[in-house]
């Protein structure tokens, strides 16, 4: 991620608005757990991430590979192989087919 001055949020998955959330799926249609990042904190401790951007924000959500499986396990929007079913995929990309970043 290239320094844009865009706000940076490490957020918790859970805690991320709902249309970020299927963003998200749109850009990860095939599970987290592959594309996690890892960084030091403000405590200098070992920490993973989902990196997502938008237009004016980069997002690193805050989950390890276990957290990662667990939450596409927990998601109705993925079938069973762990990937984004694809009426949903459709659905989102319909509702969100004018956001530029999504590309």
């Amino acid at each position: 991620m290239k320094n844009s001055g865009k706000k940076r949020i490490i957020k918790d998955y859970e805690k991320l608005p709902q249309d970020i959330k299927e963003q998200i799926k749109l850009v990860y249609p095939y599970g987290f757990s592959e594309n996690l990042i890892k960084f030091k904190n403000m405590a200098n401790e070992n920490v993973s991430a989902l990196p997502f951007e938008t237009d004016d924000t980069i997002y690193l959500v805050r989950m390890d590979v276990q957290k990662a499986k667990q939450i596409i396990l927990d998601d109705d929007d993925y079938d069973d192989a762990g990937n984004l079913k694809q009426d949903i995929k459709e659905q989102y990309e319909d509702e969100y087919s004018d956001l530029d970043y999504l590309d």
